[in-house]
């Protein structure tokens, strides 16, 4: 998969890029990032990427000649290629969307700053809009990060042999389940018997259960779109019960 990233700070990619899962993701060539300084397609002597609002007002607009200008040159080369601008008023980005940008190869994250782009460049060249939450950064670097890192997780190698992203938290909908490693006591907490137990379908009903737990007690909303056996909603039936006693009680 290939990841190309416009931005006007192209440093700010080059220690997240050269750590862990990314950097192995990287030397093993299952993703290949490639970050764009927008400074490089502007045709100034200055090379000028942003300028002031036309109708006034605080701060500075990026100007749409070097992002469209980038975004046709990439596409140029790869007319299959998408295009996502990172931006507060885009898709909420959550597993799901991650899951789904992964079947496409090729992705082109624009980075805005400042107040945000010329409106013309997402009339031009944008394929869709991408928000990490609803809250303000200073740029779209950190939420392109955010972007690679989740998409990544599902080609397949990319995590090794011992995990897999199915098991993770939102892949089924839900939160997951506590995780427990050695000693087996450690300052008088123990480690739950059935996990030293051997019994697998019994460790596996205590990991869905402790899964729909903890969901409920953190996250109910991602129970309305989780799918759930007969078992689950009998267990959250008991849940809610237990919860309505305590808060009679």
């Amino acid at each position: 998969m290939i990841f190309d990233v416009l931005t006007i700070f192209p440093k700010i990619f080059a220690s997240p890029l050269s750590e862990s899962l990314l950097k192995k993701g990287l030397d093993k060539g299952l993703i290949q990032v490639r970050v764009w300084n927008l400074r490089d397609f502007a045709e100034d002597k200055h090379r000028m990427t942003d300028d002031y609002p036309y109708g006034g007002g605080a701060g500075m607009v990026m100007k749409p000649e070097p992002v469209i200008r980038a975004v046709e040159a990439i596409k140029e080369e790869d007319p299959d290629a998408k295009s996502a601008l990172l931006t507060p008023q885009g898709e909420r980005f959550h597993q799901g969307l991650a899951k789904r940008m992964s079947a496409h190869k090729h992705w082109i994250l624009i980075c805005g700053r400042y107040e945000g782009l010329d409106e013309r460049v997402r009339m031009a060249v944008v394929d869709q809009e991408i928000s990490i939450g609803d809250y303000v950064l200073t740029g779209g670097e950190i939420p392109a990060l955010v972007l690679i890192d989740a998409v990544s997780r599902y080609i397949p190698g990319f995590l090794g042999g011992e995990h897999s992203v199915e098991e993770d938290s939102f892949s089924q909908g839900l939160l997951e389940y506590p995780q427990y490693t050695r000693p087996p006591v450690f300052r008088g907490l123990t480690v739950p018997e059935v996990l030293l137990s051997g019994n697998h379908a019994q460790i596996q009903r205590w990991r869905r259960r402790e899964s729909l737990r903890r969901t409920f007690q953190r996250r109910p909303d991602l129970l309305e779109r989780a799918l759930l056996s007969e078992e689950d909603l009998t267990f959250l039936r008991d849940l809610r019960n237990q919860k309505e006693m305590a808060g009679q009680g």
